[in-house]
């Protein structure tokens, strides 16, 4: 366990947010944010750094902090609400029974994740719209984008993560990942060091044999003999050459191979 005070983790975690949020232009001035709080580690760690950031942004912007009460047996959120509200804002709480429809959509032996998380965001995108809000800010962080940069490639075939800034198809809306390049390590330490509470979910990561497990505990093993490997996998989907991948529509015009006429 690091013995980094929260002071020392904040700072290098504040780094990465502020250089993501410059890098990636995630706040502009006049945004009205709504900031998706699960009530898990990540969500009540982005609120926190987002209200920081908030205090001494050139910009201005609001931030809107809203709970999905998804209708999860023994769910309560009234430590969440109380802790939003000592960061001196009001948590909008909507009740939206979507446990039980994920748990009858999902086939028998497949993960919830997918119908929950399409579900989940569907209702993100409603909400932002009636509170009128015009980005979503989600609490992804270095880990997430790296085990679904695994599982696209050894599952679904193709090259893609979790880009820290998107537009939905509709055009009204983008959603944000701030925590795109901060460890899950550091998130989780700072939140135990300040005491918060976290609400358990019974859908995400209760599966055994979950993909995103599988890559997660990849990673941790091969951060054993090489410590350096999420920042390198991290950096390595912000340099990507091109001209080395096998998608021709990709190379450029001067590494482009020579057409071979037929019959010659």
């Amino acid at each position: 366990m690091s013995q980094k005070t929260p002071d020392s983790l904040f700072a290098g975690m504040n780094r990465q947010v502020g250089r993501a949020i410059h890098q990636y232009n995630l706040i502009e001035a006049g945004d009205r944010i709504l900031v998706a709080m699960s009530g898990g580690k990540d969500s009540l760690f982005l609120l926190y750094i987002l209200l920081e950031f908030q205090k001494k942004a050139p910009v201005q912007f609001d931030l809107v902090p809203v709970h999905l009460d998804q209708g999860q047996p023994g769910h309560e959120p009234a430590a969440l609400k109380e802790l939003v509200e000592s960061f001196g804002l009001d948590l909008h709480i909507e009740y939206q029974d979507t446990y039980s429809t994920v748990l009858e959509l999902t086939p028998e032996g497949k993960t919830y994740c997918a119908v929950c998380s399409r579900m989940r965001r569907g209702i993100l995108y409603r909400l932002a719209r009636e509170l009128g809000c015009n980005r979503i800010a989600l609490g992804h962080h270095r880990e997430d984008l790296l085990s679904t940069f695994l599982m696209n490639a050894f599952f679904n075939g193709k090259l893609g993560s979790m880009p820290p800034v998107y537009r939905i198809e509709e055009g009204d809306l983008h959603v944000i990942r701030p925590l795109a390049s901060v460890s899950e390590d550091d998130i989780k330490e700072f939140v135990s060091q300040m005491g918060w509470t976290v609400l358990p979910c019974n859908l995400c990561g209760s599966q055994e044999g979950a993909r995103r497990k599988q890559m997660e505990q990849m990673l941790a093993d091969m951060e054993k003999t090489s410590p350096q490997i999420k920042h390198s996998l991290l950096a390595a989907l912000g340099n990507i050459h091109t001209d080395e991948l096998m998608d021709q529509s990709l190379w450029t015009g001067s590494r482009r191979p020579a057409k071979v006429e037929a019959g010659s």
